[in-house]
This record gives C-alpha cells, structure tokens and sequence, in this order.
C-alpha cells in the first residue's frame, strides 16, 4: 500500500496519521476484494481554509466541509443499490485510487460535538473517502444504504460504534 500523505497542519500532528490512513485503506481494499499492496492513493490532511478553496474550486461549494474525494477514474455503478465494478490494475499492475483532503478543524470538532474520539472519527472518513475513490456515493437512498452498511460494518470489525446511531 503506497499513501502519498500531506501534512499541511499541527493539528494532524497529535494524532498516528499515516497509521489510521493505512489501516482505514487496507479495511477497505481488503473487504472489497482488492489486493492493498498494489494500490495508491494521495491524502492532503489540511485546514478548513484550504479544504474550503478546495470545496469551492471542485463543487462550487465554498465552505469547509470535513473531507473530500476524487476518484482517479469513475466507477459508480449504473443500477441503484448495486456495487461499482472494480478498479483493475493498469500495464504495470497498480491501481492508482485517487486523492483525498481532510480537514482538521471540522474533523476535529464534529468528533468532539459527536462525544467520539478524534482516532474514531477520522477512520471512519478515510473508510468513507476510500470508498467513494471505488465508485460508492450515496446521492441515491440505496446507494447510501449500501455504503452505510459497509462502513458500519468495517468500523464495528475495529471496535468502532455506528457511526449513524442505528443498530
């Protein structure tokens, strides 16, 4: 597993980023049936400042959110509720995922307002971003359902209560 981090911010500094990045990754490649060690991916662990510019130049949304994705290539799948196809590896057999920007201020504090511990939180949106670079999304319910479930799943595997408050 390659993961080209990015520091930008102290704040990342009290917590084992390159860590919980490369267990949060290997969870999610390994679930879907994917070999981590010949994949990538890049992760900008930013501001909100810097995730906002970034929110506002991709989505036109010109606010700080918690964390953002863009798949190297698309792979949502056409039928609601069903999985996207795999990424397969390129002539050199890797697969490049794509990249992600999390902010810490927002990651911070929505921890912090959810009463979880920051580790707990962050996890559970690289788990989410990784799965958007693999094509999941949740704009349709199913779609929503099905990445919710798997998330849920993967989190509980690490001790990690539901982040959506539902059993």
């Amino acid at each position: 597993m390659e993961i080209d981090l990015e520091i930008e911010v102290a704040g990342w500094e009290t917590l084992d980023l390159p860590s919980l990045a490369e267990r949060a990754a290997k969870l999610v490649l390994k679930d879907r049936g994917l070999d981590p060690d010949i994949c990538t991916l890049s992760i900008l662990a930013c501001d909100d400042a810097r995730i906002a510019e970034l929110n506002s130049d991709f989505r036109d949304k010109p606010q700080a959110t918690n964390v953002l994705s863009w798949p190297a290539e698309e792979r949502g799948a056409e039928q609601p509720g069903a999985p996207p196809d795999l990424p397969q590896p390129d002539v050199f057999g890797e697969i490049t995922l794509g990249d992600i920007a999390i902010a810490y201020e927002t990651t911070a504090r929505e921890a912090a307002d959810q009463g979880k511990p920051l580790e707990n939180h962050v996890t559970h949106l690289l788990i989410h971003a990784i799965l958007h670079l693999l094509g999941y999304d949740h704009i349709r319910d199913q779609d929503a359902q099905l990445m919710e479930e798997i998330e849920i799943r993967l989190l509980e595997n690490q001790g990690i209560v539901n982040p959506y408050g539902q059993d």
